[in-house]
């Protein structure tokens, strides 16, 4: 007989065959069985071999706390975006009339002014997807957050009305920005925890919206300008840039990270699902716009005094924290959004009768409804990750939802406005409001059902 040819290993890995270009470090934790399979563990220097069994320790460690330093420096470079992504504009309402005396701004301008942040959201938003194809987000996220820091100094120190508009539009261009990065950040870093990151960063929104509107007047007062109540928020701004710095020194542009900005991009507008997204966030803009611009006036009217009615705004806003972080988590948990969708219309449907009816003895109840009735933006904002497989379907959806819901959202404050001033009273602006509350449900029953926008066409 014979003799039996020499054993070979089980688990032999032919070097020649497999050439260690093409092995993804990333992946091969996923790929194979460290315990059973010998490893052949690729570095800068060439291929070394680990025994079937064996786990370096040391680079093991090193992996996962580099993993997880990784993951909270995107968490907290994350947080301090979203604190600035409304400061620029609430700080502005209360100092509005400073503002105007300071820069001898007409009307028309002045209502220029308010309307011009929906404007930029809108039109600067949709050319964000175009703007990741060809820069990673670290690096446009630094660009968005020097954009808005430069444009509070100079808006805070010009003296042209003209250059007020056009150095307040930068820093605009840098929020609207911000806006459609965030949710595909979620994606891409945070697959697993949508609903809870997401809360997060809306949380910081809603903190940084709040302490903005708040504080914007007293800085005003202790420095002795208006300047200084608007141009604080650029420290924040600067700050924000500093987490993402070294990616964006180190970083690639999309296309080449990911291999993917050349391939046909999902295109929401062509879809059901996209339009129905659309028009929930304009719909809830819509709403949520109006009640910043004439809630106070409306307890002004209904007989508080002007710094109760400022208490009572204050509230809806400050009540909103909690729900900003509760509602995401919710979204990502519940099989279907329907009940969150009912409960939110409810909500708000309540507060609306109760303002047009009883708005002075039942103030604090119809701001805790509101305030609950406002999650329907952290919800989108939820709803927009959970409606897309990948980073690139996310920034696509984020980009269209976000861009025509704000073109939907501009109208609100002006048909409010016009509808006051022709009634001379509250029962047909709050009508109106009613009726962007039923459109606004009927998409959220569109959106409901769990599906991804890369599945429809």
């Amino acid at each position: 007989m014979p003799p039996s040819p020499p054993a070979v290993p089980k688990h032999t890995v032919d070097r020649q065959a497999i050439p260690t270009e093409a092995v993804d470090r990333e992946a091969i934790p996923t790929a194979v069985d460290r315990e059973a399979i010998p490893m052949e563990e690729v570095t800068g220097q060439g291929v070394r071999t680990v025994e079937a069994g064996a786990v370096d320790p040391a680079s093991d460690a090193a992996s996962t706390t580099s993993r997880a330093n990784a993951g909270w420096l995107v968490l907290a470079g994350m947080l301090l975006v979203a604190l600035n992504l409304r400061a620029a504009v609430t700080s502005l309402g209360p100092l509005l009339d400073e503002v105007r005396v300071g820069l001898a701004l007409s009307g028309t301008m002045a209502g220029f002014v308010t309307t011009l942040p929906t404007i930029a959201f809108a039109g600067l938003g949709a050319a964000t997807p175009w703007l990741v194809r060809r820069f990673s987000p670290a690096r446009l996220l630094v660009l968005a957050m020097l954009a808005l820091t430069v444009g509070q100094v100079l808006r805070a120190v010009t003296g042209s009305a003209v250059m007020f508009l056009l150095t307040s539009a930068l820093a605009l261009a840098g929020i609207a920005v911000a806006n459609i990065l965030l949710p595909m950040l979620v994606k891409q870093h945070f697959p697993h925890r949508t609903g809870l990151v997401t809360g997060a960063y809306t949380m910081a929104l809603t903190v940084g919206t709040t302490v903005a509107a708040a504080s914007a007047v007293p800085v005003a007062h202790a420095f002795g300008s208006w300047r200084a109540g608007l141009g604080v928020w650029a420290g924040l701004a600067a700050v924000a840039v500093l987490p993402w710095l070294p990616a964006a020194l180190r970083g690639r542009t999309a296309a080449r990270r990911s291999g993917t900005a050349h391939r046909p991009g999902v295109r929401p507008g062509r879809t059901r699902l996209g339009w129905a997204m659309a028009v929930y966030f304009g719909a809830q803009s819509l709403s949520g716009y109006a009640i910043m611009g004439w809630l106070a006036q409306m307890f002004r009217d209904a007989g508080f005094r002007p710094q109760d009615a400022g208490l009572l705004l204050a509230g809806v806003t400050a009540l909103g924290v909690p729900i900003a972080l509760l509602m995401p988590t919710l979204a990502g948990r519940l099989g279907s959004l329907r009940p969150l969708v009912f409960a939110l219309t409810t909500a708000s449907s309540l507060a609306y009768l109760g303002l047009a009816f009883a708005p002075r003895s039942g103030a604090l109840v119809w701001v805790v409804l509101l305030a609950f009735g406002q999650g329907a933006f952290p919800l989108i904002l939820a709803t927009i990750g959970l409606r897309a497989r990948t980073a690139d379907g996310t920034v696509a959806l984020s980009a269209f939802a976000q861009s025509t819901g704000y073109v939907i959202a501009a109208s609100g404050p002006l048909l409010v406005g016009i509808l006051h001033d022709a009634t001379g009273g509250w029962l047909a602006p709050i009508g109106f409001l009613l009726i962007a509350l039923a459109v606004q449900t009927c998409a959220g029953v569109l959106i409901a059902r769990p599906r991804y926008i890369e599945d429809e066409r």
